[in-house]
């Protein structure tokens, strides 16, 4: 029975089992694909509060949380679910988020820090990020890219005015003393605006009455396209802000887009922005290469070339002189903007086209009719006047538009316009005075021509005369050499018989000493042997014992002598073989000791 009761039990839980197991892989189990998020929507709950968008967990609605790629189960009757894609800020790109839920901002304020309601400071940087549609909006807009030989210039659009006259500090509002270096930065505009400025040197070329032309250097196109678009755009976009500020304050403003022969639909290959104000009409060419017209080259897809924007202005340098004629000049002068004055020049003046219009053009043009009004017509043709002139001028501009922290390098006369009334007849005097030194020169010339032929002559005479002497001087030369050889010869061969007859003195007196030597040597040695034999002799005692002693010592040592007395007779017996016995009552005497030296 109990047996029988566990298997139902068995077959209860696995009944249940798959009834779950098919439930939830039927009708709860959803996917979400990749780059995909899942926005749930539940439908039983607690009601939201007012105002409130997305639903927490327990309440009814919108989820704030969000589900990611993968498998999900969730019961269809109590949640639905939407697929969205992911939010994506491709490179080069910023995300501005929009927050629909949180608390209200403060008054004043209209940047959101987290937790509250509205346009948030931060802002997402290229990448993938999940967040819920229902209760965010994304705004992608491109980054700022600040080209080469540009400064970005940040001004603060939140937090309290900065004082009158100052720059802005942290969480305040007005220019920022710190600029941006060339590169990307990743910037929410709404809570600060980067105007770019070109640092470096620049040139307002003044061409008579036909205009002004103010030619900067330009950025340097980098081999990625995708940079140097973000980095026309950011030039483009600032050019239509300025061109709308004229328009508010009542001037005008034309966009010309022309595309050059042969010239890549991009915006690297856009020709000029045109704008004008009731002052001053200003032509800002972004890329010229891209414009034969105006002097430059098509440029082909793809290929890096430097932009080199040029503003064009109606004014020019004109005013009468001491003598009351008009005259024009064509003039270039070099500045240079330093990347630490340009917040001061931004917060003061503007942007390049504003500091050339309000400050170095009216201080050109006042310059130059003040220096310019103390000078006669006929300075300004003769070269020193002109070169005064341009020294006074450039220093004057020097000082002057350092107080305004602009830096001259040099203001350069070209070419001077003056009235023909006064210029044809300077010009017939100065044709007249030229050809009376023309004819003076070919006088001195024809002079100078006939020394030369007379100096040529006595050249070539005195050619020959130096080769005569030259071969003389080379015969006197051998022959002294000659005669030098031969003394240095004999005289060598003479030292050479002195010195091999002294080396025979030499080799003979060696063979006598040494001859000598060996002899005493001999003599010495042997007689040191002979004394040694007699002092030998004399300790034995007789010359006999000395000669026994001496055939003992040269005995060998293994020779034994055995010395038997027999008795008379002259019967020797063999002492090894015999005995005792046998030799009859013989006695053997013991070897004799050896005698000591």
């Amino acid at each position: 029975m109990k047996k029988s009761l566990g298997i139902l039990i068995v077959l209860i839980v696995l009944a249940v089992g798959g009834l779950w197991l098919f439930w939830e892989w039927g009708f709860c189990r959803f996917y979400v694909p990749a780059d995909h998020m899942a926005v749930i929507i539940a439908k039983e709950g607690e009601p939201l509060g007012p105002g409130q968008i997305l639903a927490h967990k327990g309440q009814k609605g919108v989820q704030e949380d969000v589900l990611g790629e993968g498998r999900h189960f969730l019961n269809p009757y109590l949640f639905e679910h939407q697929i969205e894609p992911l939010v994506s800020i491709p490179p080069g790109k910023v995300g501005i988020v929009t927050s629909k839920v949180g608390n209200d901002l403060p008054q004043g304020e209209f940047l959101a820090n987290p937790g509250q309601k509205g346009i948030s400071r931060g802002v997402l940087g290229p990448g993938k990020y999940r967040l819920n549609p229902s209760g965010y909006q994304i705004d992608v807009l491109d980054a700022i890219s600040i080209p080469i030989g540009y400064v970005g210039v940040v001004t603060s659009l939140a937090g309290a005015k900065a004082p009158e006259g100052q720059f802005a500090g942290a969480n305040q509002k007005g220019i920022r003393s710190d600029v941006l270096q060339p590169g990307l930065y990743y910037v929410n505009p709404k809570e600060f605006k980067v105007d770019v400025l070109e640092v470096g040197l620049n040139q307002v070329s003044m061409l008579g009455k036909a205009g002004s032309a103010i030619i900067t250097k330009g950025a340097i196109a980098s081999k990625n396209e995708a940079m140097n678009a973000l980095q026309f755009k950011v030039l483009e976009s600032q050019a239509e802000q300025r061109a709308k500020e004229i328009q508010a304050q009542g001037g005008k403003m034309q966009i010309a887009v022309n595309e050059a022969e042969g010239v890549a639909a991009t915006p690297a290959s856009y020709d000029s922005l045109l704008y004008s104000h009731k002052k001053s009409s200003v032509r800002r060419d972004l890329a010229p290469a891209a414009a034969p017209a105006m002097g430059g080259k098509p440029r082909r897809p793809g290929e890096a070339q430097a932009q080199t924007p040029t503003f064009v202005l109606n004014q020019f340098v004109g005013f009468p002189s001491r003598d009351g004629f008009e005259i024009s000049l064509d003039m270039t002068v070099e500045f240079e903007l330093l990347p630490d004055k340009i917040p001061t020049i931004f917060r003061d003046y503007g942007d390049l086209p504003a500091v050339v219009d309000k400050i170095i053009m009216p201080k050109i043009l006042s310059i130059s009719r003040l220096k310019g009004s103390a000078y006669r017509a006929v300075d300004f043709i003769v070269g020193e006047g002109r070169e005064k002139f341009q020294t006074d001028l450039t220093e004057s501009l020097k000082k002057s538009l350092a107080e305004k922290n602009i830096s001259i390098h040099n203001a350069l006369i070209r070419h001077v316009n003056v009235p023909d009334q006064i210029l044809d007849p300077i010009q017939q005097a100065s044709i007249a005075v030229e050809q009376d030194l023309t004819n003076r020169e070919k006088q001195n010339t024809a002079r100078r021509l006939a020394q030369l032929n007379t100096e040529q002559s006595l050249i070539e005479q005195r050619g020959a005369e130096v080769a005569q002497e030259t071969a003389k001087l080379k015969a006197e030369i051998r022959a002294t050499q000659e005669k030098m050889v031969a003394e240095i010869q004999a005289e060598t061969i003479k030292q050479a018989a002195l010195v091999e007859q002294q080396t025979a003195v030499q080799r003979a007196e060696k063979v006598k000493k040494l001859g000598k030597a060996q002899a005493e040597k001999t003599q010495m040695v042997e007689g040191e042997k002979a004394k040694g034999f007699q002092l030998k002799a004399t300790a034995l005692g007789d010359p006999q014992a000395y000669t026994l002693a001496e055939l003992a010592k040269n005995l060998n040592p293994a020779v034994r002598i055995n010395i038997l007395h027999a008795g008379e007779g002259t019967l020797w017996t063999d002492l090894e073989r015999a005995t005792l016995g046998d030799l009859g009552g013989a006695k053997m005497l013991q070897k004799p000791r050896p005698l000591q030296k």
